[in-house]
């Protein structure tokens, strides 16, 4: 294939590649924000999705005591939200260590200039002072980020905005491997999704680092009090003054889980005609019949250990014989090692 002069493909001939790492619960920002427009994406293209288990340790090295119970409970969560593992590739991204081959072959060619540019890197590394993540799996981990989508002749990749620059520095390893070595690598296109950023407890970004999240594991009565104890605009003293939706975070997750009420919620409020309390227990209500089920459904899975781990091999060896012909042809093209004929 001339992957300079490649077609985009569309519907079911279009691979969507994307991926997460197992760091703790999912929570409604993760849903939100990326998981829901994976279960839509399913419905139209080819979808691999890993648990992107390597990728954890670049962060997390020096404690793993959890990684395997955590990607149990990542995997639970996406199969509860509507992750479907009869249409879509669901795996492991360490099962399959062809990516981890290429990964290599990857970083053999890539400037340190280019990592070093990496807009995650210098921020990380400033956010995670207390932790020494000064190692060559971080530094690199562009070079892993590139194997992942390569490997699996991704035409899309998932990302907003702000992930923008990490696709480009993917193109532009796939450019410079098919500049030395013959076309090989298509590259990979931004399929922008529009992410729905939802406030924390806190009214800050929802983030586990922060501590104010609600996740799927969070049972009902837990849920039902953590959107009770959320701010809500501060420049409410009484019931009757009028309030501002649009600095509250519960009319965020009024927008997002209520959409029917949501115009006569803002109404209500911004007439000073609905308390912040009940405006929460609404809230609450209508969040817990999107999360409840979804809760459910995660507590059987993990349950059933042994059936979350047969979605994962599965879906891993689906994706490793795809994995192992693209690293041949990388191999191929570079005419490192010898075939069997030879």
């Amino acid at each position: 294939m001339d992957v300079t002069k490649q077609e985009m493909k569309k519907g079911k001939d279009a691979v969507v590649v994307s991926g997460a790492r197992p760091t703790g619960d999912i929570h409604l920002g993760n849903y939100a924000g990326a998981v829901s427009n994976w279960i839509s994406l399913q419905e139209e293209y080819t979808c691999f999705y890993f648990i992107a288990d390597y990728h954890a340790l670049t962060t997390s090295y020096q404690d793993t005591g959890g990684l395997r119970q955590k990607t149990l409970a990542v995997t639970a969560d996406y199969l509860a939200l509507g992750i479907d593992p009869e249409r879509t590739t669901l795996f492991l991204q360490s099962s399959v260590p062809e990516t981890a081959e290429l990964s290599l072959l990857l970083s053999m060619l890539t400037p340190v200039s280019w990592l070093e540019r990496n807009p995650s890197y210098k921020d990380l590394i400033s956010q995670l002072s207390n932790l020494e993540i000064r190692t060559l799996g971080f530094l690199g981990y562009p070079c892993l980020m590139a194997a992942d989508v390569l490997i699996y002749h991704a035409d899309l990749v998932p990302v907003g905005e702000d992930q923008l620059p990490h696709l480009e520095l993917a193109r532009e390893i796939a450019r410079r491997f098919n500049y030395y070595y013959g076309e090989t690598f298509p590259e990979p296109q931004a399929l922008l999704t529009r992410g729905r950023v939802l406030p924390g407890t806190d009214g800050r970004k929802m983030s586990k680092s922060y501590d104010n999240i609600i996740a799927f594991s969070d049972p009902p009565e837990s849920v039902k009090k953590k959107v009770m104890n959320m701010i809500t605009d501060p420049s409410r003293i009484r019931k009757t003054d009028p309030g501002h939706p649009e600095i509250c975070s519960v009319f965020a997750m009024h927008k997002e889980f209520n959409t029917s009420g949501c115009p006569g919620i803002e109404r209500l409020c911004r007439a000073g005609e609905i308390g912040c309390v009940d405006c929460k227990r609404d809230c609450a209500a209508k969040l817990l019949e999107f999360h409840a089920p979804v809760h459910e459904k995660r507590m059987d899975l993990l349950s059933r250990p042994g059936d979350l781990s047969d979605i994962l091999e599965q879906g891993s060896k689906t994706a490793r014989a795809l994995a192992r012909q693209t690293l041949a042809q990388a191999r191929e093209a570079i005419q490192i090692g010898f075939t069997a004929h030879e």
